[in-house]
């Protein structure tokens, strides 16, 4: 039984009709790390893990949510969801609903059914995955055209203001705009991209060092406020900017002495990794691997010294990986303080990759790691129709 047939029948065993189903991936960010929230330039790809909606229309203001992964019902309404939420899993699905109707949807009552196998916490967005799915489904049943960028957008409204977190576009973007087979070059301020086929040697890895640290949450926050800090102390010397992005190499070493050691070496990552993202692009829309290797390393070490956001775990995951047959580029993934690393590993040594690096690692930690190995996916999507003259979906 497939996966939208398997959603179905618990579907319909939960809530006794049928539904639509929807599905919106997670993603591993390949290169481009904490530049996407200071406008700059990421490489993310979606991959085959995703949440799973199941929705039905309801006559009344209602929404009644179940998850499966929690094992738990929450129901709500959509007159008076309020603005914030409460730091239980129902803020996700109610912060897009509430992003929804305050950008003016008329949105509809539902029973939703959802299912997730995005690994939690490996910074992996599941959070994303869960936002797009919801809304994507909730506009569907709503009759309202879908715009996936506008989507993805307030996806990320949801997530900021809603929920807390103050993330960037990227996770949002890319779970409605991957494309299989390829990463997405994203300029995070005019929201243009560009789809860049992976090698077709190259297999994504996603190695998960089976932690993640608490600080996680409220350094992000921090990493995002040291950087709004910097720009304000480089403002007065580079008038006109609105965010690193429009900071060069040059004009950061000139201005060193407006800022503490720590706001510069800030900077210096982002600036650097903006640089990273293009040459990797470059070499994507090349088909070429050889330089992989050198750009992920100095993108690693770039988290680990400068943006301080890497920790044992991490830098040991990637130490391991890069010793391994048929590696072409390791880097953590992900927002920081454990999670994943993402590896590019020729097609022929994947395998043995996994199995090396899974020993090697269950030794110097004492984990057993989770390692994935994936391929670059569709983003949101409609699988299973059940009502008629569902909108159209606009790119």
């Amino acid at each position: 039984m497939n996966k939208a047939h398997e959603l179905l029948t618990s579907f319909k065993a939960r809530f006794g009709t049928g539904a639509s189903i929807y599905r919106a991936p997670g993603r591993v960010n390949l290169i481009g790390e904490h530049t996407d929230y200071n406008e700059g330039f990421v490489l993310p790809a979606a991959i085959g893990f995703s949440c799973w909606v199941g929705i039905a229309p309801r006559d009344d203001s209602r929404l009644r949510l179940y998850s499966k992964n929690f094992d738990e019902t929450r129901d709500a309404d959509l007159e008076s969801l309020g603005n914030h939420g409460s730091g239980h899993w129902s803020d996700y699905p109610l912060s897009v609903a509430w992003a929804l109707r305050d950008a003016g949807y008329p949105l509809r009552g539902a029973d939703i059914y959802i299912a997730g196998d995005v690994p939690v916490g490996a910074g992996l967005s599941s959070s994303a995955a869960v936002e797009v799915s919801i809304g994507y489904a909730l506009l569907s049943v709503a009759k309202q055209a879908i715009d996936r960028t506008k989507l993805a957008l307030l996806c990320q409204r949801a997530e900021n203001e809603f929920v807390g977190m103050r993330c960037g576009i990227m996770d949002q973007f890319v779970s409605c705009q991957g494309r299989a087979g390829h990463a997405l070059m994203l300029d995070c301020r005019s929201l243009e991209y560009r789809a860049m086929r992976v090698p077709a040697r190259v297999r994504l890895v996603i190695c998960n060092t089976m932690v993640k640290h608490q600080l996680q949450a409220g350094e992000y926050n921090v990493r995002r406020a040291e950087c709004e800090e910097a720009v304000g102390k480089l403002a007065d010397a580079l008038p006109g900017i609105r965010s690193l992005r429009d900071v060069s190499s040059d004009q950061l070493a000139a201005n060193r002495d407006l800022l503490p050691e720590t706001l510069y070496r800030r900077c210096h990552h982002i600036i650097s990794e903006n640089k990273r993202v293009r040459q990797v692009a470059d070499l994507f829309g090349a088909g070429k691997t050889e330089g992989l290797r050198e750009v992920m390393a100095a993108s690693h070490a770039s988290m680990r010294d400068d943006y301080e956001i890497s920790c044992r775990e991490l830098d040991t995951m990637v130490e391991i990986a890069g010793r391994q047959r048929g590696v072409y580029g390791a880097r953590m993934t992900g927002g920081g303080f454990g999670g994943c690393t993402i590896n590019l590993v020729d097609l022929e040594q994947a395998a043995e990759f996994r199995e090396r690096v899974s020993t090697e690692y269950e030794a110097a930690i004492g984990l057993r790691p989770d390692i994935y190995i994936c391929e670059a996916s569709q983003g949101a999507e409609l699988l299973e129709e059940t009502a008629e003259n569902l909108p159209r979906v606009s790119h």
